[in-house]
């Protein structure tokens, strides 16, 4: 089965991605994060492979991360409620967002993706 890959269509970073994808000839199925963020069950698969680190999931540098003051306040928000928020609004994540079978990918490394794709 192919991996989901949540992507923001402004992002250079998710477009690099998914060229390096494409490029490669790994298939891939591809959503709009904004649209479509990811759902709970995802993002708590997503958080295990991430070392239960709920900062790493969150896109820190993005407007509505600082907005929120989530700085300061994820330290204190309880992982049920972080997940929710993330799961609501896919602005807070970090992107590309790539999850699938042996795949738990944020944001875009080229050696990483290498590793995780072409082993």
């Amino acid at each position: 089965m192919a991996p989901s890959v949540f992507t923001y269509k402004g992002c250079d970073t998710c477009r690099k991605a998914t060229r390096w994808l494409t490029a490669k000839g790994i298939p891939f199925e591809e959503f709009p994060i904004r649209d479509q963020p990811p759902g709970a069950a995802m993002i708590r698969k997503m958080l295990v492979q991430q070392g239960g680190d709920l900062r790493r999931l969150f896109n820190t540098s993005g407007r509505d991360y600082r907005a929120l003051g989530l700085k300061d306040k994820l330290p204190s928000v309880t992982e049920d409620a972080a997940i929710a928020l993330l799961a609501s609004n896919g602005n807070l994540i970090k992107r590309p967002f790539v999850l699938g079978e042996g795949v738990a990918l944020l944001g875009f490394r080229e050696g990483e993706w290498s590793a995780a794709f072409c082993p």
